[in-house]
């Protein structure tokens, strides 16, 4: 039997000065990491908006605003034995309004900084940072882009 689960995320898409800022994940165990977006789960009766503003601020000590609903990514994927994950991402545009750049400690994200643009691309990244990219190039109006595939250097 397949156990289903359902995490629905927010995050920022914040390029200043063509750079990114990014913040890098870290395992529970601290044995993984790659590069994602700030951003991360929506509480329980939490609105998305007010989830990407919180979860900015705790990964990178920043406080923004929220410019621009970019649209959303919706995948399917198995996570262990039996269990598959549908992980609903949710993807603002957002401006820093006030704050320092500071690290996250105790939490998911070890380390945050802002990447030029060029360098993104040779980083080991979640699959997140593509599609956010992609939606601030485009701006589709139905807020939907095709699936990017992972691999390589993109992580689920």
């Amino acid at each position: 039997m397949i156990t289903q689960r359902q995490r629905v995320a927010a995050y920022g898409v914040c390029q200043q000065d063509e750079h990114l800022l990014l913040a890098r994940w870290v395992s529970p165990d601290g044995s993984r990491r790659h590069w994602t977006l700030p951003g991360g789960k929506v509480e329980h009766a939490e609105d998305p908006f007010d989830a990407v503003v919180r979860e900015v601020a705790e990964e990178t000590g920043y406080q923004v605003r929220v410019e621009e609903l970019l649209g959303m990514d919706s995948r399917a994927r198995q996570v262990e034995r039996g269990a598959e994950l549908h992980h609903v991402g949710i993807f603002y545009r957002v401006q820093v309004v006030g704050g320092a750049l500071r690290h996250e400690t105790g939490g998911s994200t070890d380390l945050t900084r802002w990447v030029p643009l060029p360098e993104v691309r040779t980083l080991p990244r979640a699959v997140i940072v593509d599609v956010g990219l992609e939606l601030h190039r485009r701006l589709p109006p139905t807020g939907h882009v095709d699936p990017i595939q992972a691999g390589g250097l993109l992580r689920h």
